[in-house]
C-alpha cells in the first residue's frame, strides 16, 4: 500500500481504496463499483469505511427507492480519507446531505476543523461504530488504527456540528428529513392527530427532548373550534377525533401553518373506517410544498396505510412508523438550526505563569515523577489562576496539630504519597476535624490505614488543609485522546460522577459558550442553580476554571491527564477552590 501511495503521489493521481467496493455517481451515471444496482438520483451522499456496509445499505436503499448523489466506499484509505471525502462532498453542488459510516479517524483535530466548515453549508450525519469496548477492539483490528474514546467522538461531533446517528435506521430517518424539509425556526411543535393515544405518546416524546409543545393561541383555538366537533381537543395535541376525514386534516393544517408560534408540525394518522388515507397524504404533501415550516408524519399501521405512505414517499414527505421516531428527527433538526444560529466561537486568552509551569514539569521529568504529588499539581494549577485552600505539610502528628491550629478549624488531613492516586480508597483522607486532639488521632489513623491497604507506598507525610464549607462539589479534568488530543470533562462530585456517571465532555479548546453548555448538560445542573432555598453556585468562576484547564492542556501536551476533585464552587460571586488535584505526565 505504501508503494501504491508513492506511485500515486509521484504521478499526481488520487487513489480510492484499496480494498473498497468503489464509487457511484448518479448524476454522471457512473457505477465504478462491485454493487449491482444503480440508485435513483437524489441529493444525499453516502460514504463508508466498510465495504460490506456499503453494499448492504445500497441494496436496502434500492428497495426503499432512496435517491443518492454519490455512493462511495473508502476501503483502506491509502490516499483518500474521510476528511478528503467531507471536503469533496462539501463542494459537490448535487449534494445537500452527507451521510457516513465511520470506524475511526486518523487526525481528529483536522477532521473537526473540516467538518465544522462543511457543516456550515451542508448537513453531516454520521454513524460512529466501536462505541463499546468490544466494538472498539474490532475496529482496531479492522482498520489498524486506534478507535479513540467514545466520549471524545461524541464531543467532537457536537462541537463540529455533526449529527450523530446510532443505527442505520436513524441515519436514514434523519437524512431523508434533512434532504426534503426546511429547518424549524424554533423548538415549538404542534401535534395534529385523529386519535388520543398516539398524540399523548408524541407529546411525551417532545417533553423528554429538547423540543417544546407549542402553545396553541386563543385565536388559533377559536379557528379550530369553528369546524371541529365539540369532543375534539383544540389545544396541543390537536385531536380531530376518530371520525376525522380529509377536510378536517386540510383545514387544521392550514390553521396550524398560519400560527407564528408554531415552528414544526407532526401529523399523526391511524387508519379508521372514515379516513381517506391516500387523500390525506396528498393534502399533507400539498402543504409541504409551501415549505414554510417542517411537516413530518407518522401514519401508523401497515396494510391500511400503504397507499398513503407510498404517496408521501413519492412527494418526499418523511413518514415514520412510530411518533417517537418523528419527534427524534425534529429534535435533531432543531438542534442543527440552533447550532447554525449560534455566535461564532471565541477562545479567550488565559493569563498564566507558563515559565513557572515549564520549570516544575522539567524537574518532575528529571526526577521521573510522572504522577505528581498533590502539592506539585496544585502549584501548576495556581500558575493558571486556580485558588487553593490554606495548606501546610506535616511529618509528625505534633506538626499536624500545630498546622491545624495555625490554619483554623475545621480542617482536613490527607496523606501525601506519589504511590497513592486515590487517597480516599486507601483511607488517606479524614474530614471536618475540629480540634488538635482530633487531628493527632486522624494522623495516626491515616498512617495505619495506608500502610495496611497500600503497604508498598512511600509516605512523605500529611497535608493539613482548611475545610471549605457551604460549597457545591464538582469535578473538572482532562485526558489526552489519541485522535483528538485533550478532552475536557465536567461533572458534579460524589455519587453524581461515581455512580450516575453524570458527566459531559468537550475537545479543547473551548469557548465560554461551550463551557456553559457543558455545565448545563449534566442532569444535576439544577443543583448549581440552587434548589429549596439554597443559593446559586458561582457558575462564572466554574466556567473560568474549565477555560483555564483547557488552556493548560493545550499549552503543555506532556500533561496527559489532570483532575481537580473536588473543585468546590461557592455561592454566586464568591469563587471556587481547587481542593484536591492530580496530574500525570507522559513518559518520554
Amino acid at each position: 500500500e505504501q508503494k501504491l501511495k508513492k506511485i500515486a503521489k509521484d504521478c499526481g493521481v488520487r487513489v480510492l481504496g484499496p480494498n473498497c467496493v468503489g464509487l457511484i455517481d448518479t448524476n454522471s451515471k457512473v457505477n465504478a463499483s462491485f454493487a449491482l444496482g444503480m440508485p435513483e438520483q437524489g441529493n444525499i451522499a453516502f460514504f463508508s469505511q466498510s465495504g460490506a456496509m456499503c453494499i448492504a445499505v445500497l441494496d436496502w436503499a434500492l428497495g426503499q427507492r432512496i435517491g443518492f448523489s454519490k455512493f462511495i466506499s473508502l476501503g483502506n484509505m491509502v490516499d483518500i480519507s474521510e476528511i478528503d471525502m467531507l471536503i469533496a462532498l462539501g463542494e459537490d453542488e448535487n449534494t445537500k446531505v452527507i451521510l457516513g459510516y465511520l470506524e475511526g479517524v486518523n487526525d481528529g483535530r483536522t477532521f473537526m476543523q473540516v467538518a465544522e466548515e462543511v457543516a456550515r453549508k451542508k448537513t453531516i450525519i454520521l454513524i460512529k461504530s466501536g462505541i463499546t469496548s468490544a466494538g472498539a477492539k474490532a475496529v482496531s483490528s479492522h482498520t489498524g488504527s486506534l478507535a479513540g474514546s467514545e466520549s471524545a467522538y461524541q464531543a467532537a461531533f457536537k462541537q463540529s456540528g455533526i449529527i450523530r446517528a446510532r443505527t442505520i435506521t436513524e441515519l436514514f430517518n434523519y437524512g431523508i428529513a434533512f434532504a426534503s424539509q426546511p429547518l424549524p425556526e424554533g423548538p415549538k411543535v404542534a401535534i395534529l392527530t385523529n386519535s388520543g393515544g398516539p398524540g399523548i405518546v408524541a407529546a411525551d416524546a417532545c417533553e423528554n427532548s429538547y423540543l417544546q409543545l407549542a402553545r396553541i393561541s386563543p385565536q388559533t383555538a377559536e379557528r379550530l373550534r369553528s369546524f371541529l366537533p365539540s369532543m375534539a381537543s383544540f389545544y396541543n395535541p390537536v385531536d380531530i377525533v376518530g371520525d376525522a376525514h380529509v377536510e378536517r386534516y386540510e383545514k387544521a393544517l392550514d390553521i396550524l401553518m398560519d400560527d407564528k408560534d408554531i415552528d414544526a408540525i407532526l401529523v399523526l394518522l391511524t387508519p379508521t373506517a372514515t379516513i381517506e388515507v391516500k387523500e390525506t397524504a396528498r393534502t399533507v404533501a400539498e402543504h409541504v410544498k409551501n415549505r414554510k415550516k417542517p411537516i413530518l408524519c407518522s401514519f401508523m399501521g401497515e396494510v391500511q396505510i400503504e397507499k398513503g405512505t407510498k404517496l408521501l414517499k413519492k412527494h418526499g414527505v418523511p413518514n415514520y412508523l412510530c411518533p417517537e421516531d418523528a419527534v427524534s428527527v425534529l429534535e435533531k433538526m432543531w438542534q442543527r438550526e440552533h447550532w447554525l444560529s449560534s455566535p461564532k466561537k471565541e477562545y479567550p486568552q488565559i493569563l498564566a505563569e507558563r515559565t513557572r509551569v515549564r520549570y516544575l514539569l522539567e524537574i518532575a521529568k528529571r526526577e521521573e515523577h510522572f504522577h505528581l504529588t498533590e502539592d506539585k499539581a496544585k502549584e501548576i494549577l495556581k500558575a493558571y489562576g486556580f485558588v487553593l485552600p490554606k495548606t501546610k505539610f506535616s511529618r509528625t502528628k505534633e506538626e499536624a496539630a500545630a498546622a491545624a491550629k495555625a490554619i483554623g478549624f475545621p480542617v482536613v488531613v490527607k496523606v501525601v504519597s506519589l504511590d497513592i492516586t486515590h487517597k480516599t480508597d486507601a483511607g488517606g483522607v479524614i474530614l471536618d476535624l475540629k480540634s488538635t486532639k482530633e487531628v493527632k488521632e486522624a494522623f495516626t489513623e491515616i498512617m495505619l490505614s495506608v500502610k495496611s491497604k497500600v503497604p508498598k507506598a512511600a509516605i512523605y507525610g500529611i497535608s493539613v488543609q482548611e475545610m471549605i464549607q457551604g460549597a457545591k462539589e464538582t469535578i473538572i479534568g482532562f485526558t489526552h485522546d489519541p485522535q483528538f488530543g485533550p478532552v475536557l470533562m465536567f461533572g458534579l462530585g460524589g455519587i453524581y460522577v461515581e455512580i450516575l456517571k453524570d458527566v459531559t465532555f468537550r475537545v479543547a479548546p473551548i469557548s465560554k459558550q461551550e463551557a456553559m453548555e457543558m455545565i448545563r448538560e449534566v442532569k444535576s445542573y439544577p443543583l448549581l442553580r440552587g434548589i429549596r432555598g439554597e443559593p446559586a453556585a458561582d457558575v462564572n468562576t466554574l466556567i473560568n476554571g474549565l477555560l483555564s484547564l483547557a488552556q493548560l492542556a493545550l499549552d503543555f501536551p506532556e500533561i496527559i491527564e489532570a483532575e481537580i476533585n473536588p473543585f468546590l464552587v461557592k455561592s454566586d460571586q464568591n469563587g471556587a477552590v481547587a481542593v484536591d488535584a492530580r496530574l500525570t505526565i507522559r513518559r518520554e
